[in-house]
């Protein structure tokens, strides 16, 4: 039980970071030049919802990985977490003229993470100089840590999202983010 409750609220407060994140972008997009850019966890207003995986957020995105119908996947960080996690932070975007379902295939085929919905828990980290593949992970109960609930994508809309995988070696600074429908990229991982 402890851990099934430290993992949704771990899930929440990543994904109020990311959201405010990507509100306070949409809203204050032209800040002052002599103020240090703000991320996410800076820019929260509740204390104890700071999370880490923002703070090596850059103003370049790390990867953009285009999918089909229009489909772009911006990622634009990769945190080592204290606990041996590494999160994955970016954003789903629709660059089309018209809506677009996100194919179900980036959920993956593990019929444990079918059984919870649409999600983004098909999507892998390939570690080349160990050669080892990182999966999605998921909670006590089977639920994918990521992204969920969501089924399409408006013209113009973006969808703040997250995957948290197991953190590669330490010596490993980066690594290739796999998701089906959407190119490959390499992530470079913060620390």
């Amino acid at each position: 039980m402890n851990i099934r409750f430290m993992t949704a609220v771990r899930r929440g407060t990543l994904t109020l970071a990311v959201l405010t994140s990507l509100a306070l972008g949409l809203v204050g997009c032209g800040g002052g030049d002599d103020e240090k850019p703000q991320t996410s966890a800076s820019a929260s207003k509740d204390s104890e919802s700071q999370t880490e995986p923002q703070e090596g957020q850059s103003e370049q995105p790390l990867a953009e990985l285009k999918g089909s119908s229009g489909l772009l996947l911006r990622i634009t960080s990769a945190q080592r977490d204290s606990g041996e996690f590494l999160t994955v932070s970016g954003i789903l975007m629709n660059e089309g003229a018209s809506r677009v379902t996100v194919p179900a295939a980036v959920r993956g085929n593990e019929t444990e993470i079918l059984r919870h919905g649409m999600s983004l828990g098909g999507a892998t980290l390939v570690d080349g100089n160990d050669k080892k593949r990182y999966y999605v992970l998921r909670d006590t109960d089977g639920r994918p840590l990521t992204t969920t609930g969501f089924s399409s994508v408006k013209p113009g809309e973006s969808l703040a999202v997250f995957l948290q995988f197991p953190a590669p070696p330490a010596e490993t600074n980066e690594v290739t983010f796999q998701m089906p429908t959407f190119a490959s990229g390499t992530i470079r991982i913060s620390e």
